[in-house]
């Protein structure tokens, strides 16, 4: 007898699939308005993070730099928002926010 267990892997990357188009989508959203999303860096217990706000409520809290393998936050404040600054640019040309290996690397933030 086989039994099929459900490979989790697999789960978790379509939920963080599926929540980062509901993110895109709010995102879309808000910006419609034309208003704007503030970045503002964030102290972690092991280095820099991120958040994206529109109107005062914190729409991405980024404590982890994104697309790496390892759990490392950002060695400087620079770094959080230089990436924080390339989310917001993509939000507002309307194109999905995530961050790409290689905007990593264009960006050089140290890994």
């Amino acid at each position: 007898m086989i039994i099929n267990t459900p490979n989790l892997k697999f789960f978790r990357y379509g939920f963080r699939k599926n929540l980062l188009f509901i993110l895109f989508f709010i995102l879309l959203m808000a910006c419609s308005k034309k208003e704007t999303l503030e970045a503002e860096s964030i102290k972690t217990a092991s280095g820099w993070g991120y958040t994206i706000s529109y109107n005062d409520k914190i729409l991405i809290k980024q404590t982890i730099i994104p697309v790496i393998s390892e759990v490392k936050s950002f060695s400087s404040e620079e770094d959080a928002l230089k990436v924080a600054d390339l989310v917001i640019k993509k939000i507002s040309r309307n194109t999905s926010p995530s961050v790409t290996k290689n905007d990593l690397i264009l960006l050089k933030i140290k890994m």
